[in-house]
């Protein structure tokens, strides 16, 4: 008598979940928005048990390859650390996950200023030619403030490949974690008086925002506007941001 076995069905493909949570934003919308005011807050990306997980990296100080004292910089008040290249699951799925949709947003603008758009398909090859060019050290970094701590305006740039979209996501409630804090936006306008925007960064949502400029409409067509970036005073408790940068540094 022969027996027949039949094969055991097939797993279902499992969607990871941070990648679902990336897909299933209003990436119209956000685009709408990142037009208009060069940053979008977006919907839940971590959950709570997620973001705990992150700020609880901090201290584990083999987990960085450098940790920056802002105060001795100037560059404001507070503490962040640069992760190695060997990534936490959640940063590098992160990354993944917002590159593809981010990318095209990149195009466009770069198409509307006249500018080349030098980033492939994959995120992999786009940090292969950063790294060929000497920008060959991890940009991610985990960032903490605490009362009194704030962030000077600035730009993530480390060299000529630049990603022209980052993302910040916070880590902790504000409100009950930390007060003050905001993340904040500056942008120069041509013959007119810059214009701020702040925005309260709730526990696991993210905000994407230009790491240089915007295309904004002007009498030639289009213009970059120039936009910084920085952190409002921290007036109580501790604050944790996640800074997911897409260009590596030097």
């Amino acid at each position: 008598m022969t027996t027949t076995m039949s094969a055991a069905p097939d797993r279902p493909r499992l969607v990871p979940v941070i990648e679902n949570a990336v897909a299933q934003q209003d990436w119209a919308a956000l685009a709408a928005e990142l037009d208009e005011y060069g940053s979008a807050l977006t919907g839940r990306l971590l959950t709570a048990d997620q973001c705990r997980a992150l700020t609880e990296l901090y201290d584990q100080e083999q987990r960085f390859r450098t940790t920056v004292d802002m105060a001795r910089l100037r560059f404001g008040s507070g503490q962040y650390r640069y992760f190695t290249h060997d990534l936490p699951a959640t940063v590098r799925e992160l990354r993944e996950a917002f590159y593809p949709r981010l990318l095209p947003i990149a195009r466009d603008w770069a198409n509307r200023l006249g500018q080349p758009t030098p980033w492939p398909d994959s995120l992999d090859e786009w940090i292969t030619r950063c790294h060929r060019a000497g920008q060959s050290r991890s940009a991610q970094i985990l960032l903490r403030y605490g009362p009194g701590d704030w962030n000077a305006l600035h730009r993530d740039l480390f060299g000529d490949m630049v990603f022209p979209l980052q993302v910040v996501i916070g880590l902790d409630a504000p409100g009950t974690d930390y007060t003050g804090g905001e993340f904040l936006m500056v942008e120069q306008r041509p013959r007119a008086q810059s214009r701020a925007s702040a925005t309260t960064l709730p526990q696991g949502h993210g905000l994407i925002f230009t790491t240089r400029d915007r295309p904004v409409p002007s009498s030639r067509g289009w213009s970059a506007g120039p936009m910084r970036h920085g952190v409002s005073t921290v007036r109580s408790g501790r604050r944790h941001t996640l800074g997911l940068v897409f260009h590596d540094a030097t």
